[in-house]
This record gives C-alpha cells, structure tokens and sequence, in this order.
C-alpha cells in the first residue's frame, strides 16, 4: 500500500506542476522543482498526499563547477504510510532566494534560518530570519564553496615559540 501511494503522489505531482525526476537523485524518489512552485508544491504534499513532516531541508553548493550555483532539497515524510520523498530546487547566482514554507510546515523555520546562516540562501517572507549557527555578527556564509578558509598551524611542543610569536594577544614581559 505505502509504495503504491508513492507511485501515485509522484506521478500526480509530476503531471499537476510539470516536474522531472531529478538525476542526482534516487533515493528518496526526488522531483525537480522551480523556486516559484515550491510552496504549491509543499500545500499539495501536505494537504492532499499525507506527507506531514518536512524532515530535511539543506543545500549545495556546485561552484564553480555547474550552473546553477545551488541545489536545494526539501525532504518529506509520510506518518501514515511510512515513504518518504524529495524535491529538489535549483537556484543561480550568488543572491539565491526562495519563498518561506514554515506557514506549511512550521519547523522549516529554523531550517530555513540554517540556510540563510550558512548558505546566503534569502528566504522571502520568512518571520525571523537571522543566525542560527554562526555569531549573529560574522560575515558571510561558511558552507558557501568559495567561502575563504582559514589555516592555523597547530601548536605542539617543537613549534610553540614560533607559533606563539605570531599569536594576536597580551605579552607579559618577564621583570
């Protein structure tokens, strides 16, 4: 019964907003999405197919490498008939933003803060959108491919002075 009421919510799905099946994706089945359709897409899911649980929302990166820039993937749970599916959502450029489904599914609130905190990815209508993770004053998004990294050397005992030299803090000068 649970893998016959899949079939039927994908095929439905598909027809009703003109999705494809993705192919970076086979388990969970996953559709393909555009950005404007998603909270449709979500009413629909919730409402009419029994997916009740958003259980996952993340992103990722593809610089520079593939275009669009971003995969969003929105996963969703069936309580009563135990299966599970995804849609992904490709989005461009360096400023992507999709529309808020936390009126749908109230947990994606903090999901999508997540994403807006380590991605840069803008959730219009969103009722609080700030950092979740990272200080609320640091600038810009880690989990952003061309995001800058930092390196510091680790200190052991055959490097210490060294490495301490080069330390930003208060020296204690010795009397």
């Amino acid at each position: 019964m649970s893998e016959e009421h899949l079939k039927l919510t994908l095929k439905a799905i598909k027809e009703r907003f003109g999705l494809k099946e993705s192919q970076l994706m086979s388990f969970p089945p996953t559709l393909e999405a555009e950005p404007e359709k998603i909270v449709d897409i979500c009413q629909a899911l919730r409402d009419e197919f029994g997916f009740n649980f958003l259980c996952e929302l993340t992103a990722v990166d593809y610089w520079p490498e593939e275009a669009p820039r971003f995969n969003v993937i929105y996963g969703f749970y069936s309580h009563e008939n135990n299966v599970r599916m995804a849609v992904r959502v490709p989005l461009g450029g360096d400023q992507p933003t999709l529309p808020t489904v936390e009126g749908i599914y109230r947990g994606a609130n903090w999901h999508e803060r997540e994403l807006w905190d380590m991605f840069g990815i803008n959730i219009t209508g969103h009722s609080d959108l700030r950092r979740i993770i990272m200080p609320h004053d640091w600038e810009g998004h880690p989990l952003r491919k061309d995001y800058p990294l930092g390196y510091e050397e680790p200190q052991f005992t055959f490097n210490y002075d060294e490495i301490d030299q080069r330390k930003h803090h208060a020296r204690y000068e010795e009397a």
